[in-house]
């Protein structure tokens, strides 16, 4: 038999009355506990999170949506923002339908939404007869926010949801981000614009979002929409051609930045400025230099639907890897082109627009601006130079200065750690290098990093950073500014212009610039776009681009909008090529760039 020892005696090894079994020291197994248990089983408390969850959604509808009649409102409500957002017309009888209310009820209750401002209705024919139903403006804002509580709640926000333990359960929420912006509303009146409005786009991810959207752009406006994509240079020559016809067959054009210029001067677009004052619209949301693209001579010709960035975007990881520093002189980017260079492996150090034309034409004039040089011979500004009023002298190329020759030995330099084909890529292409990864850097236009940024599969997805253009001897640090303002061509019947006008607009605005880039875009025009918390969390490089922006150092000067431009680029494009090529040297390919651009200006009377 075991005794316990008696008095003060220390126990032996062989002594178990500090483990007895009713000890309460030292548990049993895992089953025996020391500390007090809230007496829930887990079962029992997932349910208890579930609740809990369903109860602040309650919460959040009655504190954004105002019901009156409780619940009952709810599906009424869902049916008719889910109708909005896929385009889906709603009038009063499927409506009703969807509520599960009996037929009395339901239309009280839509009587009350109408007055209440929370839906509007919107004839549909001539006749007034036929009316559709829509969320107005201020329930599309209450149910956004909504959303933005309900997102948190169910922990599908994107960020960790916090233990349901760790939160009182008589605590609201979080309180979501300030200034997100909600979905755009439909116009209160349909646009009586016939069969269609129709729209020459750029085919780029910005204008697919568009086509993407169209039934919700459709439904918003009240209108069918047809569009044609096209090229760059193939949207150039269709708006040439557009413009010598008798009335235009296009209501809306996107026009590339640099080309406004030459489009203004041959009055191939409408003068904006009487429809702007005509219509209050704010202007000061736009990043200054994506309106100045659009204006000539004070004039406003278009309003930017997307800016884009041109950008040094490298592989975070493989620069750490080879201990390489993010490079921002031309020299120390040459030099990490060289060792990340790596054949063997299928990466290249950098890639470019490299291809004959346009492409190799665009990389010098914007590359140039690095070496602290614009394309054309504007006025010196604080800022760098003054590209909205330029004249005489002024427009002259600048392809014999020695910064154009350093930006082509540059380039040069660039080949040997550049892909093979190089010589044929275009905007697409070295987008498409670096985010296979084939490519450990590139030049590269914000407009294409969803290749990367929002594709999970790429090879740079969430590894990617970003720099201004790195610098020459005499440059300082530039992000070139590119993208598409929409305009009026000027041959437009005059009997569609004020609908047109309100198509433009409502295309532009912010809440449909959001629109964009949450369905694929990022390219935001628009400070409030750029800074919106939830198009921020879309991706890093939104937030970059923006600061960039707020520093000043995205310009339109590298590709001013001088009349004449896309010719001097297609020139610069063919004879910097030849120069890559070895078909020329690069001084032969400069001389003769300036001679064919000093031919072209002086015949059309620039200088």
């Amino acid at each position: 038999m075991i005794q316990r020892a008696s008095g003060g005696a220390a126990s032996g090894p062989g002594d178990l009355s500090r483990a007895g079994p009713f000890s309460d020291q030292v548990p049993e197994g895992p089953y025996e506990t020391t500390g007090a248990h809230d007496g829930v089983s887990p079962a029992n408390r997932l349910t208890l999170k579930l609740l809990d969850g369903v109860r602040h959604l309650y919460a959040a509808a009655e504190r954004h949506l105002g019901l009156r009649h409780g619940p009952r409102e709810m599906p009424m409500i869902i049916h008719l923002v889910q109708c909005h957002l896929s385009g889906r017309l709603v009038n009063r009888a499927s409506l009703g339908s969807a509520s599960g209310l009996s037929y009395g009820t339901a239309n009280r209750m839509i009587e009350a939404m109408l007055v209440g401002g929370l839906m509007v209705q919107r004839t549909r024919t001539a006749s007034g007869k036929s009316v559709s139903l829509h969320p107005s403006e201020e329930l599309l804002s209450r149910w956004h926010r909504f959303t933005q509580d309900a997102a948190g709640i169910l922990g599908t926000d994107g960020h960790a949801e916090a233990d349901a333990a760790t939160r009182s359960r008589a605590a609201p929420p979080p309180t979501p981000p300030r200034h997100s912006l909600p979905p755009p509303p439909v116009l209160g009146t349909r646009l009586q614009l016939g069969r269609s409005l129709r729209v020459l786009m750029h085919a780029d991810p910005t204008f697919m979002a568009m086509s993407a959207l169209k039934k919700q752009l459709e439904m918003m406006l009240g209108v069918p929409i047809t569009s044609n994509a096209l090229s760059i240079d193939r949207l150039h020559k269709a708006i040439i051609e557009n413009s010598q016809l008798a009335t235009s067959q296009y209501d809306i054009v996107a026009c590339d930045f640099p080309w406004f210029g030459e489009m203004a001067s041959r009055g191939r677009f409408l003068a904006l400025n009487d429809l702007l004052r005509d219509s209050h619209a704010d202007l000061d949301d736009f990043y200054p230099d994506a309106l100045a693209t659009s204006r000539v001579g004070g004039i406003q010709f278009g309003i930017p639907v997307l800016a884009t960035a041109e950008l040094l975007v490298y592989r975070r990881d493989l620069l750490l890897d080879a201990g390489v520093t993010p490079p921002r002189t031309v020299d120390a980017t040459v030099a990490a082109a060289r060792r990340l260079h790596t054949p063997s492996r299928g990466i290249a150090g950098i890639a470019w627009n490299g291809g004959r034309g346009t492409p190799v034409g665009h990389t010098m004039i914007m590359v140039l601006g690095a070496f602290g040089r614009s394309i054309f011979d504007l006025r010196a500004t604080r800022f760098g130079f003054d590209a909205e009023h330029v004249r005489g002298e002024q427009m002259r190329p600048t392809f014999l200065s020695p910064e154009a020759t350093a930006t082509v030995e540059y380039l040069r330099e660039l080949l040997q750690y550049s892909p093979p084909d190089i010589l044929r890529m275009a905007w697409y292409d070295r987008a498409l290098a670096y985010a296979s990864g084939r490519a450990a850097m590139a030049y590269s236009h914000s407009l294409l990093a969803p290749l990367y940024e929002l594709d999970s599969h790429s090879a740079a997805y969430r590894k990617s950073g970003y720099l201004p253009h790195p610098t020459g001897p005499s440059g300082r640090p530039v992000v070139p500014m590119g993208g598409y303002a929409l305009a009026i061509p000027a041959n437009i019947a005059p009997g569609r212009i004020a609908d047109v006008w309100t198509a433009l607009r409502t295309l532009t605005s912010a809440s449909a610039s959001k629109l964009y880039l949450i369905n694929g875009s990022l390219a935001s025009p628009r400070t409030s776009v750029s800074q919106d918390p939830e198009v921020q969390a879309l991706s890093p490089l939104i937030a970059a681009v923006d600061d960039m922006a707020r520093q000043g150092l995205v310009r339109m000067w590298p590709r001013p909008p001088v009349p004449g431009m896309a010719e001097v680029i297609a020139i610069a494009g063919e004879e910097i090529h030849d120069a890559l090529s070895g078909l020329k040297s690069v001084q032969a390919a400069l001389q003769a760039a300036q001679d064919r651009a000093d031919a072209l200006m002086r015949a059309r009377g620039y200088y």
